[in-house]
């Protein structure tokens, strides 16, 4: 199977920057997507931004300009994407998750695996 592993959360004040690590690893042949999304308390998942194989990227409007989304692929057996956070805010107190896209041998359409989530914590 796939094993999603996200690090990196805490606290900061506003104004602040963190950076979000997560790591992808298992029998799969190729990943498609790998994204964040952050959840608020009783609330849905979001999307924050997204990477796809092609390298292209994409942000929500409330992030863009201040977050920034990279990987490194396959380094010691395993797939990470980091999300560099900057200008922190309040509102962007959050539970990160990180989801990876991927496909296995043999072709098929893409899965998606998740972590367990990291809290991001801001503070005014």
């Amino acid at each position: 199977q796939v094993q999603v592993m996200e690090s990196g959360g805490g606290s900061v004040q506003a104004g602040g920057s963190l950076r979000l690590s997560c790591a992808a690893s298992g029998s799969y042949s190729s990943i498609d997507v790998m994204a964040w999304y952050r959840q608020y308390p009783g609330g849905l998942r979001d999307l924050v931004a997204v990477i796809h194989s092609s390298g292209s990227t994409d942000y929500a409007a409330a992030v863009k300009g201040r977050f920034t989304i990279s990987t490194i692929s396959r380094d010691n057996a395993e797939d990470s994407v980091f999300l560099q956070m900057n200008s922190l805010r309040p509102e962007d107190t959050a539970v990160y998750y990180c989801k990876t896209s991927v496909k296995f041998v043999g072709g098929g359409r893409a899965h998606d695996f998740w972590g367990r989530g990291t809290q991001v914590t801001v503070s005014s």
